[in-house]
């Protein structure tokens, strides 16, 4: 009965607060267009007849998981040849992004708002075989629809952290129930999965990180590399920035580098994790009176004004790899604030030796993990990490090599999880 009315409030609370969630995507899409295209899907409501069942459903919410999902989809397809997907997403990047990994008989979406009667009609149009959601979506509404309609759902890559299963207690009889409408989870650590079984999962399996199998883009790589070396300086990468690290990150590089020259002076090369954010990492960097180049005024190869800035802009989609085939060494976005820090494991898979701030709980395996291999460093701040990089990108030089072979060497020997999950989860697709 609990369960039954906070179900409920839940779903009017969402009913409620429909129109405000659409006027915030059509203040996102005067950014990214893509926010204002196919809004009726965003309320499950879709043209034609309905499809065609059997289709395997993938949700990858955002950029990282799309990416992510990319070694999963090819080894569910070397599987199952022939296999249809729906993919589906709920940002403007990871729909972009999953453009290219769908082929002739797949189909793309939006995954329509939580509301009872959204993931209703999302599942009675769509007709799936088996859901598949990535890392950390479980909604409540669409829990409960899926169970209703007998489709089998796998958390995949899944994770959840201490301070998330501590959120979701406070809202046990809302999250327990969408928890437990999982048929399996396929969680990235044993830690995560045992945290899962707390949350209300009812069977997990620890598979590993998908991430491990992403391969760097070997021509972005390249690419990277050519450009430090005509540089003739060192690059110091401030990887998958959120708000509020770039001016701490800018400020603390000042303070560092105050009684050097430009010339003596690494080049700073800023990547922000969110697109929309790219003017107001530019307008930090000036407010600091460094002077700027973005990645998006050039093409293939920087202009000779861009070599002579002294911080650059990475104002650019899917080009991580050309960024880290860049950098000298890279501080990890999202771990210099309580924000739990972006994925490490692409940089590593590119040879880039890191350095971590305090909080990596998204990570938390990962990053002990990159650490015991000598692939990273942990520091206390921005401060230290700018010392330690000082030393590692002059003297120490010989430390920096051998972190960046053993980045490469701890990338590649965790991969393997892609095939294990596909596996799993076709056990519950029809034959």
């Amino acid at each position: 009965m609990k369960q039954t009315l906070a179900r409920g409030l839940y779903g009017w609370a969402l009913r409620l607060a429909t129109p405000l969630y659409l006027l915030k995507l059509w203040r996102r899409g005067a950014a990214e267009p893509l926010y204002r295209a196919h809004w009726g899907e965003r309320l499950g409501l879709y043209r034609g007849p309905a499809a065609e069942p059997g289709r395997l459903w993938l949700h990858a919410v955002s950029l990282g998981e799309t990416r992510a999902a990319a070694p999963l989809i090819a080894a569910l397809r070397a599987e199952r040849p022939g296999l249809r997907l729906l993919l589906t997403h709920g940002t403007a990047t990871g729909r972009e992004a999953g453009q290219a990994l769908l082929q002739p008989g797949d189909a793309q979406a939006w995954l329509p708002y939580d509301t009872p009667g959204a993931t209703r009609r999302f599942l009675r149009h769509w007709r799936p075989a088996v859901g598949v959601l990535m890392e950390t979506e479980i909604w409540p509404s669409l829990q409960h629809s899926a169970r209703r309609a007998g489709l089998p759902m796998v958390l995949a890559n899944a994770r959840l952290s201490e301070k998330s299963l501590r959120q979701g207690r406070r809202l046990a009889a809302l999250m327990r129930p969408a928890a437990g409408a999982l048929s399996l989870a396929l969680a990235q650590t044993e830690a995560d999965g045992q945290r899962l079984a707390q949350a209300g999962v009812p069977r997990w399996e620890r598979s590993g990180n998908l991430k491990y199998d992403l391969r760097p883009d070997e021509a972005l790589l390249a690419r990277g590399r050519a450009w430090r070396a005509a540089l003739g300086r060192p690059v110091l990468l401030g990887a998958v920035t959120r708000e509020g690290e770039e001016i701490a990150l800018l400020r603390a590089f000042q303070r560092r580098y105050a009684e050097r020259s430009g010339a003596e002076r690494p080049l700073l090369l800023i990547v922000p994790r969110h697109p929309q954010r790219f003017d107001e990492v530019a307008g930090l960097v000036q407010a600091q009176g460094l002077s700027l180049a973005r990645r998006s005024a050039w093409g293939e190869t920087p202009p000779p004004e861009a070599a002579r800035a002294e911080v650059w802009l990475g104002d650019s989609l899917r080009e991580m790899s050309l960024y880290y085939g860049l950098a000298d060494l890279a501080l990890l976005g999202g771990s210099f604030a309580p924000l739990g820090g972006q994925n490490l494991i692409e940089a590593a898979a590119c040879g880039c030796p890191l350095l971590m701030g305090p909080h990596t709980f998204n990570f938390a395996e990962a990053a002990e993990l990159a650490q015991q291999a000598g692939a990273a460093r942990r520091v206390a701040d921005l401060d230290e990490a700018l010392a330690q990089a000082q030393a590692l990108l002059g003297e120490a030089g010989a430390e920096r090599s051998a972190m960046a072979q053993a980045a490469q060497q701890f990338a590649a020997a965790h991969r393997g999880a892609a095939k294990r999950m596909a596996a799993r989860i076709l056990e519950l697709m029809p034959a």
